[in-house]
């Protein structure tokens, strides 16, 4: 039986080259695979944010992929914060904020 303390959420801030380069199609695809809940979007800042909620692994997982995203993106930095707010089932892609 699974407990809540299975599943967690982050709230990711991704630096450097992110945008233009398929980062945020790449980002919703393996978030899906992964079975993530969440959104992602770009940041006006020139970031990209994500919320992903899931299984820990699975999250963790998806932070270590964000750490080097598709191969057009030059990430410089990943900030993982912990997010208490409950996503809606699935992960779609957001506007940009």
């Amino acid at each position: 039986m699974k407990t809540t303390s299975d599943r967690s959420g982050r709230l990711l801030r991704i630096h450097g080259l992110v945008q233009g380069v398929g980062y945020r199609n790449a980002l919703l695809a393996e978030a899906r695979r992964l079975g993530l809940d969440g959104w992602v979007r770009n940041r006006t800042d020139g970031t990209v944010e994500a919320l992903a909620e899931g299984p820990t692994a699975a999250v963790n997982t998806l932070i270590e992929w964000a750490r080097r995203g598709p191969p057009a993106a030059r990430v410089s930095g990943v900030d993982a914060i912990p997010a208490d707010s409950a996503a809606e089932p699935g992960f779609r892609r957001l506007p940009t904020a």
